[in-house]
Parts: C-alpha cells; structure tokens; sequence
C-alpha cells in the first residue's frame, strides 16, 4: 500500500494528543509546542523537560516496539518464535531503553532509581498476551497472506488531511482484509472509551484519505494487552466520519486562536497561556517545576 506524501508547512496540525495537552493546561501546551518562543526559560531547560519519560509512557513503547519488530520478522520469516531468545530481546530493549531515558518518576524524586526490573513484568505480560491472542494466531494463518501490503507504524507523523486541515494520525498496523482494511492500535493501559473512540476515528479519516475508501470499508480495533488480550470495535459509518471532521475543525479553530501568526505558527505571548487548575495535571506534568519557580 502506498500513502500519500506531503510538502512541509510550518502551519499546526490536529492530533489528539496534541488537543489533549491543550484541553488540560494552556501553559503546559505552550511548553510542549512553542518551547522555543519562551521568553524566561533556556531552550535546553524546556528540551530536557520534554524528554523526560515515566514507567506507564516507556511500557508502552516498549510494548510497540516490540511488536513492530514481530510484525517485521513475520513478514520475512513463519518460523516459530524461540522463547528464551525472545526474552533476551526483550530484557535487552527494556535495558537499553531504560538506560537512555530520564524517568518522570526519578526526576522529581518520586523514586529513587528506575530500571528494567521495574517495567519488564507488565511488559513480558503484554506480550506474552499478545502472542497467546486469537488474533497473532489469525495474523500467522490468514492475514499473513497479504503481507506485501501490510502497514505497520508507517514512517513520519502519519500526516493527513480533513476538509484541507492538516491533521496526525499513526496508525500502529493496517492491513487489508475480505471487506476492506483492518486497523489495530495495541493499548497497554486501562480502557478508556471516549479518548480511544476518538484516536480510531481519527485512524478511519487516515485511511479514507490515503487509500480513497469510506468509513464502511474500515475495520478500527482497540487491542488492550493486559490484564489479559481484549479486543474491542468501534463502529462508524460515514456519517460518524463528518461529525469526526467537524469536531477536528472545531478543536483545531481553538488552536489557531493562540496563534499570532497561523500559517507561521507563531504563538501569542507566553503569559495567554494560562495555567490549570487541576492539581492533577500539574502532579503529572513534565513543566511543574518551571509553574512553582
């Protein structure tokens, strides 16, 4: 399958993270996305800030990582999967990853140390949730048939466009099927209906608009990992898909209205980002310490 392909523009684009951060905290948004445009804070201060991870965000890379990786071995090569060589793997990338990142947890001395010994259980119990499901064994025996045209974590940003916005979508595995195309997205933390509905529908407009198909053409699975493998539909049509692009219209109108320039993305001044209220958020931001200074 091939996607479409897009010049560069400096002017915003939708993704549903990207509205969540806004929706939370204005201020933590101007951090995350207009970092450089701040007149107090060094660069490199709001940088390090930006790369901190934590144990819920790393399990899951990891996770997807290592799928991806089974994925791309599934389309080379059918053999058997060696266990103790797959566990050495896994131990391997969470060493290695936890080794390169600066934990969330570890940062603002909510633990002392954070190691591979503290993510490999829930990892290893993902994965092993994975490769026992219906659907691994599905993919191996049906779905491997069309290999050639699978996508799995297609490079870039997953860039598209709804109604002439630009819009990011990345869809984790498509491939395609009897009546279409199936999209599945792994989810290694807990059920949470109305933010997943909205990241596959934002899938759906993906591939209606690379591979020129409606929504009726396009199979959305949630995958939850653990406590053990569950899959879960979400259902549209096409008229879901026209309230999704007025929602995305809506939501990004809302973004633009903090930019001073829109087609440069240039932000307003700093100080009309206001800060939340929520001592939630502010508990779970990367920022926190430059709001307490």
């Amino acid at each position: 399958m091939k996607i479409k392909r897009f010049d560069y523009t400096p002017i915003l684009g939708w993704s549903a993270s990207r509205y969540d951060v806004f929706s939370e905290c204005k201020r933590e948004y101007f951090y995350e996305y207009y970092g450089k445009y701040d007149p107090v804070h060094p660069r490199h201060t709001i940088d390090r800030l930006k790369n901190l991870t934590s144990v819920p965000l790393e399990t899951g890379n990891i996770v997807h990582d290592v799928i991806k990786a089974l994925l791309q071995r599934l389309r080379k090569s059918e053999a058997e999967i060696d266990t103790e060589r797959f566990r050495e793997f896994v131990r391997r990338e969470t060493e290695e990853q936890c080794r390169a990142k600066t934990f969330f947890e570890v940062y603002y001395r909510e633990a002392d140390s954070i190691g591979s010994r503290d993510l490999l259980p829930k990892i290893e119990g993902c994965l092993d949730s994975f490769l026992s499901s219906l659907r691994y064994e599905w993919i191996r025996r049906d779905a491997i048939a069309t290999k050639d045209e699978w996508l799995i974590e297609p490079p870039g940003y997953g860039e598209t466009r709804i109604d002439g916005l630009k819009v990011y979508c990345k869809v984790d595995f498509l491939f395609p099927a009897e009546n279409g195309v199936v999209i599945v997205d792994w989810k290694t933390g807990k059920p949470d209906d109305g933010k997943h509905t909205k990241q596959m529908m934002g899938y759906k407009a993906w591939a209606a608009y690379h591979l020129d198909c409606c929504a009726d053409d396009v199979t959305s699975i949630v995958a939850y990992l653990q406590p053990d493998y569950r899959e879960v539909e979400i259902p549209s049509v096409d008229a879901d898909l026209a309230a999704f692009r007025e929602r995305i219209e809506k939501e990004t109108g809302e973004m633009y209205a903090f930019c001073r320039d829109i087609e440069e993305n240039i932000p307003l001044n700093k100080d009309l980002f206001p800060m939340t209220g929520n001592a939630r958020v502010c508990r779970l931001c990367n920022y926190r310490e430059l709001c307490q200074r």
